[in-house]
This record gives C-alpha cells, sequence and structure tokens, in this order.
C-alpha cells in the first residue's frame, strides 16, 4: 500500500536517558478541508453556535464565542458542499463526536472535535 510508506519507523522504548530527542509530530490520517460552515453543537439541552474552520473524515475544528470543556460529547449536522465531495448535491451529514481541546485566540474560542460517528442523511 503505498500511504504506508509515509509512515515513519517507531522508535522502541528506551529509558528516558537513553532516548533519543524527538520533536513532537502532529499524525493526521484524513484530509483536511478548510470550511466555513456554519454548524450549532447540541450537548444534551446545551446548544451552540459555531463555525466550522476545517472539516476531516475523522474531526472538526470549531470557532466558538465561549469555550467548550474537553470530554463533553457533542452532536452537530455539516451540509458538505458537492464541491468538496465531488458529488453532484450538498450532502447533509449527521455526526457524534467529543471536544478534545478548546483553547482562546484572539477574539474567540476553537475547539477540536473527534468524530466518532456519522450518517449521511436522504437528500
Amino acid at each position: 500500500m503505498p500511504y504506508m510508506n509515509a509512515l515513519k519507523p517507531a522508535i522502541p522504548f528506551t529509558s528516558a536517558r537513553s532516548r533519543p530527542f524527538v520533536s513532537r509530530q502532529e499524525v493526521r490520517c484524513a484530509v483536511r478541508f478548510p470550511l466555513a460552515l456554519p454548524v450549532v453543537l447540541s450537548s444534551g439541552k446545551d446548544e451552540i453556535a459555531a463555525i466550522t474552520r476545517n472539516v476531516s473524515a475523522s474531526g472538526v475544528v470549531f470557532e466558538l464565542e465561549r469555550p467548550v470543556l474537553a470530554g463533553l460529547e457533542i452532536r452537530f449536522s455539516l451540509r458538505m458542499p458537492c464541491a468538496v465531495l465531488g458529488t453532484p448535491h450538498d450532502v447533509l451529514v449527521h455526526c457524534q463526536g467529543r471536544v478534545v481541546r478548546c483553547q482562546k485566540n484572539q477574539s474567540n474560542y476553537q475547539a477540536a472535535a473527534t468524530i466518532d460517528d456519522y450518517q449521511f442523511a436522504e437528500q
């Protein structure tokens, strides 16, 4: 499989003293699309308006006006543009996931969330 060539071999476990310094690199399994889509995050009875900043098959980064806690389970729906998906029509996707981090940026908050499950709505 060609994508396997992009993976670097794992460093075997050694003690902290003998282990060489390795810079932390973020590993992504899916292509991220820079999309600004309006979305409402739902958790229990609470709803939070947000805008996506980037979307992949495994996660989303949202921009919000208030912080959310890491670990919060969320539900949201995205209308993915046909131009991004290469489909004849936009596709509505219902997602379930959880917030993995939230941090303050210049004027708002950015929250990253995993997508643990999703379903395509009938169009």
